[in-house]
């Protein structure tokens, strides 16, 4: 036997001789004291790696085929981008004509001939340029979505982080209490047996509802727990492609909450900031970016359209073998050569309907630009105004509700004590008390969770957005800087 449940033992063996139910109290807070510091020296004995927010997210960053695929998708549309520049194949063909049907002879006729011809088309206008161009915009999307999809993986694994810690957090604060509500259950019964004090029957049912209570409060957060451990580890798992490597995800989460701070700059922290800043600020974000990237896109495409205006060329040249005449004397080759234009003249209302629609396709991605840049001020004014109140809430519960709720629980202690308070009222100012500590868990947390959805509305891609241009700069046809950067290579 451990002395731990030694001391269990006396304690309550001497409960029912002794007739001041304050000594009992005492011993349960000394006894619950007792244990918490047995059980933390063996936590300590066993202490296993902790999983923090860092890791946490470093880890699902490098494991996301996501991010892998999109690498490979800037590859594909890159090299399609090349591919569209090139001219189109040309056309080779080998005709046998005008022999004659009789004999089947191919000198008997002077216009049998052995045809070998070659034609090449031209696109219309610039459309190769136009096409290289637009999908070397699309490539550079991916850049940007990339940054978005960190930014967006970095606040989904937080909030799961904080989910699950949370819910671990507060099952932690409700086992603590567990113990003491269980005993205090059975010291209860032990009064009613043995008719001790001011102990009823309704008293006694009371804390037994409330424990029951308190059981269930248990079972659903462990439910709340294991589903955002769950749905942490779809994160966290590595990539399946990725042969000869394991995860191993450490049982238990840190014990402190991580330290989240806004990323935005001094200017946008000062609460007389308009709108118009906000916006100037977010055009920097990668989506509204990525937006802009369609937009270029839908640019070249009403360009192309407009290509359709103009005629497209062909070429062709034959030559053709002729045999001898039936005396043996030689016949001259022929050669021939020809130019072919297709002209727009009768389907200009198809290109008119056309460049209207690729115009219409620009503007309602500029629309959706503009819906976003006023979606972002709204969630950075929320998030914002969320976090002050926050700040609030905290300052209130950590300077002032939290020690009344301690002066409650001991006042309720006290006046059961001396006899004049009932059981019911301790485990109520107990309970009051738990809840408290939970609700200030709950405040920190949502804080955390608010910097979080702060910090990805604020996410600016500069860097990106000069690497683009600089690509795009280099990736056009005929730039002499392509020339440059390939002697300096």
């Amino acid at each position: 036997m451990s002395p731990v449940i030694s001391v269990l033992d006396s304690v309550r063996r001497g409960c029912l001789s002794i007739q001041r139910p304050g000594f009992v109290f005492l011993s349960l807070i000394v006894l619950n004291g007792l244990t918490g510091s047995v059980s933390g020296a063996a936590a300590n004995a066993e202490k296993e790696p902790r999983l923090t927010l860092s890791q946490a997210i470093s880890f699902a960053l490098e494991h996301d085929p996501w991010l892998s695929g999109s690498r490979f998708d800037q590859q594909a549309t890159e090299a399609k981008a090349e591919s569209a520049y090139q001219l189109p194949d040309p056309k080779f063909s080998l005709a046998l004509a005008n022999l004659p049907t009789d004999t089947f002879d191919f000198e008997q006729e002077a216009m049998t001939q052995l045809i070998v011809g070659v034609s090449q088309s031209y696109p219309r206008g610039n459309s190769r340029q136009l096409k290289r161009q637009q999908l070397y915009q699309q490539s550079e999307r991916q850049p940007l979505l990339r940054r978005e999809r960190e930014a967006k993986l970095t606040l989904t694994v937080t909030q799961l982080w904080l989910d699950a810690y949370l819910s671990r957090e507060s099952v932690r604060l409700i086992e603590q209490d567990m113990a003491l509500f269980d005993q205090l259950a059975d010291i209860s019964m032990a009064h009613y047996t043995s008719a001790l004090g001011r102990t009823r029957q309704q008293d006694l049912i009371q804390a037994q509802l409330e424990q029951i209570r308190i059981t269930d409060r248990l079972t659903r957060l462990q439910q709340k727990h294991d589903v955002a451990e769950q749905k942490l580890l779809e994160w966290l798992l590595p990539s399946f492609s990725e042969t000869g490597q394991d995860i191993y995800i450490a049982e238990a989460y840190s014990d402190e909450l991580p330290r989240l701070s806004p990323i935005s700059p001094g200017t946008l922290q000062a609460k007389d900031i308009t709108n118009r800043e906000l916006a100037d600020y977010f055009v920097h974000h990668p989506l509204v970016q990525a937006l802009d990237q369609n937009i270029e896109m839908a640019g070249i495409g009403v360009q192309l359209a407009k290509q359709k205006y103009k005629p497209q060329w062909g070429v062709n040249a034959s030559y053709g073998y002729r045999g001898e005449t039936p005396d043996g004397r030689d016949r001259a080759d022929l050669f021939s050569a020809a130019v072919t234009v297709s002209m727009p003249l009768f389907s200009s209302t198809a290109q008119d309907k056309e460049v209207e629609a690729a115009i219409a396709s620009q503007e309602k991605i500029r629309t959706e630009r503009s819906l976003m840049i006023r979606q972002m001020i709204s969630s950075f004014r929320s998030a914002q105004a969320q976090i002050s109140r926050l700040e609030q809430r905290q300052q209130l519960y950590h300077d002032k509700l939290l020690p009344q709720v301690k002066r409650q629980a001991k006042a309720a202690l006290n006046g059961y004590e001396s006899d004049n308070g009932n059981l019911t009222e301790v485990v109520r100012a107990r309970i009051s008390e738990l809840n408290t500590r939970i609700e200030y868990l709950e405040i920190q947390v949502e804080q955390l969770r608010q910097i979080a959805q702060l910090n990805y509305v604020l996410t600016t891609t500069a860097a990106e957005s000069e690497a683009t241009t600089e690509t795009r700069l280099y990736k056009e046809p005929g730039n002499k800087a392509l020339k440059n950067t390939g002697a300096n290579s």
